[in-house]
């Protein structure tokens, strides 16, 4: 399995450099390079039956012989009849004159392709072909692979159908104990994978993604029982003095209990002369930043330095001037660290960060990925906090942790954990949570509607900002769909094996060329993940400052900024996202005085039922720990794996999971964790079980013997 890639047939250098780019070194990386839909070829369909603008799959008689015409120079024109049933259909293709002997008249091919029709005439243009043999059966479902530049669809498949005779003639042992295997009626390894890239039907991809599924979670949490057996606590200030009496004597509220109780864990974490390593989780608005600055006090108090990185600049500057206003009466010095500094103003600050003078010392650095930079040392290191973690990839944290080095640590998330899920998500972690809000914090309400209330959305649009509010609108895809879409993805297969079609999903960039056009006195924006880091930080600030009325975005404004004058959260698509993520989303507006809403527009009816029913829990419940145990009821942990909507398990560092955050039912990652903890209890070092060691090293970046 760990054969280069370049040992495959037709697999040069280029070829192999293209993979690299997807991270496929190995014939075992390629095997786990799945599909990212289907084509469904199988849903043959007479030509009368065509969808218009969508690919559909026909069984055709040749009736004519290919016929070839050069056109324009070099340009070449193939064309011949076929027909079925219900009509004939003319089928041109450009530059393949080799195709001429391909199409034998009387011989029957499914095409698979968009038709057309033109004066009641049929026609596609080079549709994908395949011939029909008697006795021989096609592939209902053929894969669409995630691509980079420099492969096809065509070359991928060629290349895995290669890999996949390689590892048939391999016939090496299934790593999954036999017993567990059958006790849970999971299907072969062998199966799994053959079934995953060339399906045989709905239900074999239904049965493959079960057991490919089960095996992450099953080797996840070996890997977190595994590492957190090894793992030794690693030495940090013991930072006795604890007063923040100073601190809470500024703020014009109260603290709830949740935060008190947050507060006295952190202060008992930090009193002891090994690394603090807690997790603060809390709602939107539930004060996890003033249990950060009580962490940061303490190391000040104490005589150590504190870092916060937060993933944007507007945010990191939005701590800096709330912490720094808290700070500054208390003669803490505090300091700003982003890209945007003059040169001149960085190297100050590397100077105050490594003063060995205490008089000349920073004492609080707040900032971005410019704390990774060389020229930043601490002279006196004592707290890391990073804000929204899960924001970070896991060499970002592991640097910063370095440069902080024998510090504690304290990261925080907006999203709450069901509770059920918590003590398997993050293993030997100490986790908090803030499960209070504050008082007088208003409730958003909550409204679900479909597309027949859309003119009475657009002038309740119109309504807020012209009382001077401002509108988000959330859209789950940046662009319109790309050509090679898949006909179906992967989680449309349900756990029967039954299709779940989706609706098509509404663009930011399209819907916000759309509103322009509707508004045009208006001043609307887009937002989304694939903008540089200066330009969203920029568009967010005009957001930010007023300057922009509606902004329409990807799910990144779920990680943001405070705009108490943002009244109104339209989500799009919203049967698309996750309870806990919607929750978030509807946690960006009510931030102010300003009476607030959140509409969720979604055309989940008839076979969506169970989407429209998980949508309306939206409207009456408000507690973020309640919703998100309902989310994981109803959709299974999927949601809380996904980065986009809260990276839960990206504090475990390194682990990708490749098709768990599909997964829809809410027992399998509890199976798989309990079966994992009573093999480790039998097997504490997984002596006999040398293939599962192996996949617990990949999945967590270890070489191999790491943990043994």
């Amino acid at each position: 399995m760990s054969t280069d890639i370049k040992k495959l047939y037709g697999v040069g250098t280029v070829r192999a450099a293209a993979y690299a780019r997807l991270g496929i070194e190995t014939v075992e990386d390629l095997l786990a390079h799945y599909p990212r839909g289907y084509e469904d070829r199988g849903d043959v369909r007479l030509l009368s039956e065509f969808e218009e603008g969508k690919k559909t799959s026909h069984i055709l008689v040749i009736g004519t012989e290919p016929k070839s015409t050069r056109i324009r120079g070099r340009l070449s024109l193939l064309k011949f009849r076929a027909y079925d049933e219900s009509g004939i259909c003319e089928i041109t293709f450009f530059n393949q004159e080799f195709l001429r002997n391909t199409f034998v008249i009387g011989e029957s091919f499914r095409f698979y392709g968009k038709v057309e029709t033109k004066g009641g005439r049929y026609s596609m243009t080079s549709p994908a072909y395949e011939p029909i043999h008697e006795g021989k059966e096609l592939p209902p479902l053929l894969p669409v692979y995630p691509l980079t530049e420099g492969l096809s669809q065509k070359q991928l498949a060629k290349d895995m159908k290669s890999a996949m005779v390689l590892a048939a003639c391999w016939e090496e042992e299934d790593p999954l104990p036999e017993e567990i295997r059958r006790k849970h009626r999971l299907c072969p390894l062998a199966y799994a994978r053959r079934n995953i890239h060339l399906p045989e039907s709905f239900q074999a991809l239904a049965t493959a993604k079960k057991r490919l599924i089960f095996d992450e979670f099953f080797t996840f949490s070996l890997g977190l029982s595994l590492v957190g057996s090894k793992t030794t606590r690693a030495a940090a200030p013991a930072c006795r003095r604890g007063d923040i009496a100073p601190l809470l004597d500024q703020l014009p509220y109260a603290l709830t209990g949740a935060q008190q109780r947050v507060i006295e864990d952190i202060r008992r974490d930090m009193a002891k002369p090994i690394a603090m390593n807690r997790l603060v989780v809390g709602d939107v608005g539930s004060g996890k930043t003033v249990c950060a600055a009580a962490a940061i006090l303490i190391a000040v108090q104490n005589g150590y330095q504190a870092a916060l990185m937060a993933p944007t600049e507007i945010l990191a500057r939005q701590h800096y001037a709330d912490l720094s206003a808290l700070f500054k009466p208390l003669g803490i010095s505090c300091e700003l660290l982003v890209g945007a500094l003059s040169s001149a103003e960085k190297k100050r600050i590397h100077s105050g960060l490594c003063a060995e003078d205490p008089t000349n010392r920073i004492q609080v650095v707040i900032g971005t990925q410019a704390l990774l930079s060389e020229g930043v040392t601490f002279s006196s290191p004592g707290l890391m906090v990073a804000d929204e973690q899960h924001r970070f990839g896991v060499h970002q944290r592991a640097t910063l942790a370095e440069k902080n080095h024998l510090s504690h640590t304290l990261v925080m998330s907006a999203t709450p954990i069901p509770r059920s899920l918590a003590l398997s998500l993050y293993g030997n972690l100490e986790v908090s949570n803030i499960d209070e809000m504050p008082p007088g914090r208003q409730k958003v309400d909550t409204f679900v509607v479909n597309e027949d209330y859309r003119q009475r959305l657009n002038g309740f649009i119109l309504k807020q900002v012209s009382e001077g509010g401002q509108v988000y609108v959330v859209c789950p895809s940046v662009e319109t769909t790309e050509e090679e879409e898949a006909d179906l993805t992967l989680d449309e297969i349900d756990g029967e094996g039954r299709l779940c079609r989706k609706l098509p999903l509404k663009s930011a960039v399209s819907y916000a060329e759309q509103l322009q056009t509707q508004f045009p006195s208006l001043s609307i924006s887009f937002l989304h993940g694939k903008l540089k880091p200066k330009e969203k930080d920029v568009i967010m600030q005009r957001f930010v400052s007023g300057e922009t009325d509606v902004l329409v975005s990807t799910t990144v404004i779920e990680v943001g900024v405070n705009v108490p004058n943002a009244c109104l959260m339209i989500v799009e698509n919203a049967e698309r996202f996750g309870l806990s993520q919607l929750h978030q989303l509807r946690g960006r507006v009510g931030r102010g005085k300003r009476k607030s809403y959140c509409v969720l527009v979604s055309e989940a009816t008839g076979d969506s039922e169970k989407s429209h029913d998980r949508l309306q829990i939206m409207r009456s419940c408000y507690d973020g720990y309640t919703i998100a145990e309902k989310d994981l009821q109803m959709r299974g942990p999927g949601d809380f794996l996904r980065n986009g909507s809260g990276g839960a398990l990206r504090q475990s560092g390194g682990v990708r999971f490749r098709l768990a955050e599909l997964c829809d039912d809410s027992e399998l990652f509890q199976i798989a964790s309990e079966e994992a903890k009573s093999l480790i209890t039998a097997d504490p070092s997984l002596s006999a079980s040398p293939g599962l060691m192996a996949q617990v090293c990949q999945m967590f970046s270890l070489e191999e013997g790491t943990l043994n």
